[in-house]
């Protein structure tokens, strides 16, 4: 039986000039312009010899390819085709855009840093990144940290490391609201055999000094960490930017006694809407106890460095198999986790936004299925500043999706860019000016609409 009546294919020629594959790059290279993206890169960025010229547009051609899909420097070539240097303008090779960032130092990574940065700050004025100025509700900021695989031993830097595999190990510090999908707001790339917590208050101090300068300033923000986390310096920089702290402990004795200390009926039971998988003992679990106790961090510490605040315990009953059989324990043993907080939150609402912590691995893993799938450069530097622009292309494809509406503003980016980039266009030209014929019955034509209208539309009329 014929499945498909259509008459066959009988030929594939690459013969037309006035086709592009990523017409959506057109609104979202828009909005990025409208953030000033390039202006900041040629003022930020002093990369020496030729290789630094024209800092911006270099800049402006990695990120365009990493919204587009790119992963390694290769893939940047994809600007390269049929009529996309008319509707964006001249990009150049991979080779260019390879020694570009095979030029850099660890200061000029640092600069990079700065351009990211005031990028964030001038896309949230512009669109809904982080949220309507006139909602209260609290600041998140999280930091962790991940292992970005590699292979070999040309990468500078590369170990193996807490993970057991080679890498490069990534810190970021994501920002997020209950209304608004996390958002890098700082990152570092590190050797991949370091600490998790070198040179995490750094970050933070950087984290918080962003958020101050967009319109999250005078909200209450919350910084959220694992253990591998917890030391005074980064509690005491979170404390002195004005946030409160909720961070994990590790199990010494001092935190053993603390716990040892918490009576039998101050323990309130909690049930998980939906089933949590608990890594320690391996297995789902849909209920828990909570509790807490008055607790003085960092007691080692001088007095003025010692920091008040209480810890927050959950433990799950240790469940014996063999119990419904016949064989009872002859006591209950729980497994805890404890965290550290400064917060005034009950004991079930703080628990509850801690655990909301693991929002940041989400970022994680986008970043790992975009353009952080590889590190594309034996050169550590060249690999650090590639991190800083793929932060800043996913951003920048957060911020367009934010324009849209609801639907997208927390989707992934390889959703985003599947329904608003991923768009074949054929230009043609009326009056001097350019024009894209778009497929029609294009699924998400009314978001694509809406945001060509605020990235590329007129200026909205001025009022006194």
């Amino acid at each position: 039986m014929q499945l498909f009546h259509t008459p066959p294919v009988a030929s594939a020629v690459f013969d037309e000039p006035n086709l592009v594959s990523f017409a959506g790059l057109v609104p979202v290279m828009a909005l990025a312009r409208r953030a000033g993206l390039g202006e900041l890169a040629d003022r930020w960025l002093s990369v020496p010899t030729d290789k630094g010229a024209n800092a911006g547009l270099k800049v402006c051609s990695l990120v365009a390819g990493m919204a587009a899909g790119a992963d390694s420097i290769d893939d940047v070539g994809v600007l390269r085709h049929g009529a996309m240097d008319k509707v964006l303008g001249a990009s150049y090779a991979p080779s260019t855009l390879g020694s570009f960032l095979r030029t850099f130092t660890f200061g000029h990574v640092r600069q990079l840093d700065a351009v990211a940065s005031r990028f964030l700050i001038a896309l949230a004025a512009d669109t809904k990144l982080l949220g309507a100025p006139d909602t209260r509700s609290r600041v998140m900021v999280d930091l962790d940290d991940t292992i970005m695989q590699v292979h070999g031993y040309q990468k500078q830097g590369s170990a193996f490391g807490y993970s057991g595999v080679r890498g490069l190990n990534a810190i970021l510090a994501t920002v997020s609201t209950d209304t608004v999908a996390p958002v890098v707001v700082a990152q570092r790339l590190r050797r991949g055999n370091c600490g998790s917590s070198r040179g995490v208050t750094r970050l933070a101090r950087d984290a918080l000094t962003t958020i101050r300068r967009t319109h999250l300033a005078r909200r209450d923000v919350l910084v959220r960490a694992d253990s591998a986390f917890y030391s005074r310096a980064l509690v005491g920089a979170a404390l002195k930017g004005g946030a409160d702290v909720s961070v994990t402990v590790r199990m010494d004795p001092v935190v053993r006694r603390a716990i040892a200390a918490i009576s039998d009926d101050a323990w309130t039971t909690i049930k998980y809407p939906h089933a949590i998988y608990d890594e320690d003992s391996e297995r789902w679990i849909s209920k828990a106890q909570v509790a807490e106790v008055p607790f003085t961090a960092f007691t080692s510490k001088k007095t003025t460095e010692q920091v008040r605040g209480r810890l927050v315990v959950r433990r799950i009953p240790d469940l014996n198999v063999r119990a419904g059989h016949g064989q009872a324990t002859l006591f209950e043993t729980w497994p805890f986790h404890v965290f550290f907080t400064t917060t005034t939150l009950d004991t079930v609402t703080a628990d509850q936004t801690h655990r909301r912590h693991a929002v940041i691995e989400n970022v994680h893993a986008d970043l790992k299925a975009s353009a952080m799938a590889h590190l594309p450069s034996g050169v550590f530097t060249a690999n650090a500043a590639w991190l800083v622009c793929a932060v800043m292309a996913f951003n920048l494809t957060r911020a367009a999706a934010t324009i849209t509406g609801p639907a997208l503003a927390k989707a992934t980016t390889a959703t985003i860019r599947r329904k608003l980039i991923q768009i074949p266009a054929r230009i043609s030209t009326s009056a001097r000016r350019l024009h894209l014929h778009l497929p029609v019955g294009w699924r998400w034509r009314e978001e694509r609409t809406e945001l060509f209208r605020h990235a590329c539309g007129p200026p909205a009329t001025a009022t006194t």
